[in-house]
């Protein structure tokens, strides 16, 4: 039996050195652009998956169903979401195609509203999901879980409409004002920086300086 005990601690050495020894020299290839091995991405994909489901089991979801809600989450979803996890009509985009892993594309496949809501609030781990909770409240990542479970069954044109039609992102509008300098608008609007206002542009220059 001691000899038993001793090769197992022996061996758990000689594995934890050589592991060791792999992780300092380097040669895992971090590189977003070389995928994981198999392996690798079995376990990392089991861990993720795990972690999710024991949090987010326990949270209760609100009605989702709310016409407010919905048009809510659509101006959320343009603003934040929509450059990883696309659109309808939308193939790919700049952002998302140097992500690994590669993020869902929300307009083809429905998520469980509880696993939406817990990633959505907190992120994930190296793997560019930022936890958007730390600058918004519950309500507002439940109107994007609401959002996003209607997205798969919209046309790109609905998908437009209903985001011209929702409201703008209060926090991120006062994050322009606390300095960001940076006026959020939503998708098909022209994107401006540090813009001019009309008064601005048509006030003679002062040569009197």
């Amino acid at each position: 039996m001691n000899r038993m005990i001793l090769g197992a601690v022996f061996l758990g050495m000689i594995l934890l050195l050589g592991g060791g020894a792999f992780i300092f020299s380097g040669a895992y290839d971090i590189g977003a652009d070389v995928p994981h091995w198999n392996l690798t991405s079995k376990i990392l994909e089991v861990a993720r998956d795990r972690a999710i489901m024991v949090r987010a089991r326990e949270i209760k979801v609100p009605d989702l169903t709310g016409d407010r809600l919905i048009l809510k989450g659509a101006g959320q979803y343009a603003a934040m979401c929509v450059g990883c996890h696309l659109a309808p009509g939308r193939k790919d985009s700049e952002i998302r195609s140097g992500l690994y892993p590669q993020p869902p594309n929300l307009s083809r496949v429905k998520i469980d509203p509880q696993r939406t809501f817990w990633v959505t609030k907190h992120g994930l781990k190296m793997s560019g999901m930022p936890a958007w909770g730390l600058g918004h409240d519950d309500e507002t990542i439940w109107s994007i879980v609401a959002f996003v479970q209607k997205l798969p069954d919209m046309s790109p044109q609905k998908y437009k409409e209903i985001v011209a039609k929702a409201p703008p992102d209060e926090q991120m509008e006062s994050m322009d004002q606390d300095g960001a300098g940076h006026k959020h608008q939503h998708v098909n609007e022209p994107h401006q920086h540090g813009a001019e206002s009309s008064e601005d542009a048509q006030r003679p220059p002062d040569h009197s300086r």
